[in-house]
């Protein structure tokens, strides 16, 4: 009786994560594809950042949104990464309750910033092509200024309040949490306080981010391909129109739907098995950081250009340099 007062009045400090449950004898097995996919997402983005930043004609607004969302892809990626590789080769499981609830606001900050940009990104789509020739009056660096600081501060605010309200919780039952990172619903599930004030506020975040920017987003592209659809532009124009909102949609399903059925599956206490709960939240942050190199290096032609630019720049100056050391050889 005594001991059973005693436990409910001990809050954890120290957490255990368990990701894959039922694969815990062959964990180590998943440590090799998360490893070689955390290299192909380092090598991809830090490409595309390099060449963006690099090839001067691409420092226009849209490449500079695409350069950040690639960072902020990396950032991202290494938040959980490393933990979930030390966890998986070594079973380093432990960590701390403030080590827990910074991975926490760093994953979802981070997110929350994704979200914006891409944002961003469909408006600066919809004032390119529906207002052409306001486009430098209203894209500059001003409103570059004020944008920043509206993702700074909506993110920072959200999730601040979203992991604070986590952190006041006691955690007087299992300290186990059936993750691969600190997800927010995963570790208020733990807590033996009345958690109604946590679960609101999980859904006023996806109402916050999915429910006003996508219909935002929606409504861009919607009016974009109005606004190609009527007009009497040549017909290489509409699709070149239509390529490019094509790859930066390809792009928002890619990050909005994963994210907004783990979400979800968390918020309303949908049944899905831990393992695949667990492969729905790494693939909320890996499947994006994946593709969008991929779809932004492969189908944007001026990336393309300017990475073939560079490389054959490299190699001829590889080609003078070893010309110039065999002629004084």
């Amino acid at each position: 009786m005594l001991e059973a007062s005693l436990s409910r009045n001990i809050s954890h400090s120290t957490f255990v994560l368990r990701g894959f449950p039922t694969l815990q004898k062959h964990r180590w097995l998943l440590a090799l594809p998360f490893c070689t996919s955390y290299l192909l997402v380092l090598l991809g983005n830090s490409l595309l950042v390099y060449v963006i930043c690099s090839v001067e004609s691409l420092h226009s607004p849209m490449y500079l949104f695409i350069c950040t969302l690639c960072f902020v892809d990396i950032l991202a990626v290494t938040t959980i990464i490393p933990t979930l590789l030390l966890s998986l080769l070594f079973n380093w499981n432990e960590i701390s309750l403030a080590g827990c609830l910074t991975q926490m606001f760093f994953t979802h900050f981070l997110s929350s910033v994704e979200s914006t940009l891409l944002l961003a990104m469909a408006l600066d789509r919809y004032v390119a092509i529906c207002k052409p020739l306001r486009y430098t009056e209203i894209i500059n660096s001003s409103m570059l200024m004020r944008l920043l600081i509206f993702t700074l501060v909506r993110s920072i605010s959200i999730m601040a309040t979203l992991v604070g309200l986590a952190g006041s919780l006691q955690f007087c039952g299992s300290n186990t949490i059936q993750h691969c990172y600190c997800d927010h619903m995963a570790l208020v599930s733990l807590a033996c306080d009345n958690t109604n004030k946590n679960s609101a506020a999980g859904l006023a975040v996806i109402i916050c981010f999915v429910g006003v920017d996508i219909p935002i987003i929606f409504f861009s592209y919607v009016k974009i391909l109005s606004v190609v659809l009527r007009s009497a532009a040549a017909s290489e124009d509409h699709r070149k129109a239509f390529h490019t909102c094509g790859t930066h949609l390809m792009v928002m399903m890619s990050f909005y739907l994963v994210g907004s059925v783990t979400f979800l599956s968390h918020n309303l206490n949908i049944p899905i098995p831990t393992d695949i709960n667990n492969l729905m939240g790494l693939m909320y942050i890996f499947f994006p950081a994946t593709v969008n190199p991929i779809i932004y290096g492969v189908r944007t032609k001026e990336i393309r250009n300017g990475f073939l630019r560079i490389y054959k720049h490299k190699a001829k100056k590889i080609l003078t340099v070893t010309s110039a050391e065999k002629g004084q050889s």
